[in-house]
């Protein structure tokens, strides 16, 4: 097989497996798709855009966001919600055998209790994978949001 068409699939298979543990509530198995020293961050575009470093969330090590699944099963209160992720636009960037840089286009549609649909979030991933033992995880994850002004409570991860 084509080594750029095998890497294709490989990271298409680490989002996959991103956006089933979040849309399947197996939040416990997020924070395992990233390496101990890791980036995620959720900012908006405007902020990207103007170079604002001022994210909405930043997790900056692997223990920060097991912190974060712990504080949503255990401390925080909110309605329960249910998200399903569409994905498109996956782009490879600069990839060498340790490490690719990658970006791919988001869409978070939120079922709320009410059995209402709407779209939550729309915007791009910015990331960049790692070569690891159990397979490609990631070193960075932001998810760069358009939509003008998170709509309810920014609890489970984008």
């Amino acid at each position: 097989m084509n080594p750029t068409m095998l890497l294709r699939l490989e990271i298409q298979a680490l989002l996959d497996q991103y956006i089933d543990v979040i849309d399947n509530d197996r939040l416990e198995e997020w924070p395992s798709l990233f390496v101990e020293d890791c980036l995620y961050e959720i900012i908006p575009r405007e902020n990207e855009d103007a170079g604002f470093p001022a994210p909405v969330i930043r997790c900056d090590n692997q223990r920060m966001l097991r912190d974060r699944v712990i504080s949503l099963r255990n401390a925080n209160i909110f309605s329960p919600q249910h998200y399903r992720h569409f994905l498109s636009g996956l782009a490879i960037g600069h990839a060498d055998e340790h490490a690719v840089e990658f970006t791919c286009n988001y869409l978070v549609i939120n079922s709320n209790q009410a059995g209402e649909s709407l779209v939550y979030q729309t915007g791009r991933y910015l990331s960049r994978a790692v070569a690891t033992n159990d397979g490609w995880r990631f070193a960075s994850k932001r998810c760069v949001f358009e939509t003008s002004r998170v709509q309810t409570l920014l609890a489970l991860p984008i």
